[in-house]
């Protein structure tokens, strides 16, 4: 672009451009004594290409070199996540197909309330990790370039360079953030890159630690239940004490990494509000600590989560057992409803239906069977009535639209998105988890 810059410099530079030992350990003995860890890199590769020494560094400063190089690895890690994501996605979507119509007992409050669908299930699980995809996959199209702006992001150095030539600047920036891969450059900027863009990332990776620990929570309640369960090696050991138990410790593990990434959305929030004026270095060590962390601890998480998704153990029988035990409660207001709709008198049938149920309760709660379908069915209202499909959980009173809610969300969400990404594979490598 017209600066004075030899052929031969440049080929220098690109010879030397990969360090060894020896450059990393002159730049330890450099940045020991003029305490600045970029200028004792520039003097490592001026040791090594003296030729070039000389314009090494030429109108920069730090930032023109730590912050590109930041979000540079930044986008890079960001590819890791949405495949670790993907992942995710493509497993519980499998798993949600699988088991699309099995009836389970559905909480609220961790109360029993109504029947649901294991498959329905997990598809609150899945759309949370969607919800957490689209974020990342936004991040990954929109993360922009802090370009070359030098010491206040005036880009005063380079103009000088250029005699004044402002679009020779624009160009030079230009080509250089292209040369990395990146189509947009952020519109402004003091000496660092805004410290929002840390806020977003952090915020991006804590949302699938949320997502996560909301997935694993369930699993856990699920597997006290003995309804769904971890997977559980052959010779994997519970407990040091009790040989039975069977802990969830990946999903329990899957809660404490959470816990320790949702904790670092705080501290980006702190580093962005205090960047005084164009920028001061209170921000440095503690970014170098938050961002690398928040990145392995997702990635950590997701190596857990598509460990457990890809092998979930499913008891269909404890499931049906465990919703016998509750459908003549879940029925009683479809029961009521049936009854009133042959003629009777709603207010008077639901006294009736509460006296049967409470003292149905109170026989369990006394340790004995309730005997409560065969009360309704010597009543002379209710045995009147088909109970047993009334009884039946896959009937549409009790399961509703679960079983085609699942299969439109499949169909109309989670299918065009695999689709578009169908040559993103997952990850070869299956660290031990």
């Amino acid at each position: 672009m017209g600066l004075p810059i030899t052929t031969e410099q440049v080929t220098e530079l690109e010879k030397h451009i990969q360090m060894n030992a020896q450059d990393f350990e002159i730049a330890s003995t450099r940045e020991q004594e003029v305490r600045h860890d970029v200028m004792a890199h520039v003097y490592s590769f001026g040791k090594a290409a003296p030729i070039s020494a000389g314009i090494i560094h030429l109108g920069a400063t730090s930032c023109d070199i730590t912050d590109n190089a930041d979000l540079i690895i930044y986008r890079k890690a960001l590819g890791h996540i949405f495949t670790q994501l993907l992942q995710t996605i493509r497993q519980l979507a499998t798993f949600s197909q699988k088991w699309i119509s099995l009836p389970t007992l559905g909480y609220t409050h961790y109360q029993p309330a109504q029947i649901t669908t294991v498959g329905k299930r997990a598809t609150l699980w899945l759309q949370d990790f969607v919800a957490d995809f689209e974020i990342i996959v936004d991040l990954l199209n929109n993360i922009p370039f802090r370009g070359i702006r030098g010491a206040t992001g005036t880009q005063a150095s380079f103009l000088e360079l250029f005699q004044g030539d402002h679009q020779k600047v624009i160009e030079l920036e230009k080509q250089i953030a292209e040369s990395f891969g990146f189509t947009k450059i952020i519109d402004v900027c003091g000496q660092t890159y805004p410290r929002k863009i840390d806020t977003k990332l952090i915020e991006a990776l804590a949302g699938i630690a949320n997502s996560a620990a909301k997935f694993a929570n369930d699993i856990r309640i699920l597997c006290h239940e003995r309804e769904i369960e971890e997977p559980f090696e052959t010779n994997q050991i519970g407990s040091s004490a009790m040989p039975f138990k069977r802990n969830p410790m990946r999903c329990e593990r899957i809660n404490s990494l959470a816990r320790s990434l949702a904790n670092l959305v705080p501290n980006t929030y702190q580093t962005a509000q205090t960047q005084w004026l164009e920028r001061t270095l209170d921000d440095s060590a503690n970014r170098r600590l938050t961002i690398s962390e928040a990145f392995l601890l997702a990635d950590a998480i997701l190596l857990l989560v598509n460990n457990v998704t890809k092998n979930l153990v499913v008891n269909e029988a404890i499931i049906t057992t465990n919703l016998q035990k509750e459908l003549p409660f879940l029925a009683s207001e479809p029961i009521l409803m049936a009854a009133t709709m042959a003629g009777g008198n709603r207010q008077e049938l639901h006294e009736r239906l509460r006296q049967y149920t409470h003292f149905a309760v109170t026989e369990i709660k006394a340790g004995r069977p309730s005997n409560l379908i065969e009360k309704l069915k010597q009543d002379s209202v209710f045995g009147s009535l088909p109970l047993d499909d009334l009884l039946n959980p896959n009937n549409p009173i009790h399961i509703g639209r679960a079983a085609e809610q699942v299969d439109i969300y499949l169909k109309l969400k989670i299918e065009p998105l695999l689709l578009k990404f169908k040559e993103v594979q997952s990850l070869i490598i299956s660290p031990q988890v």
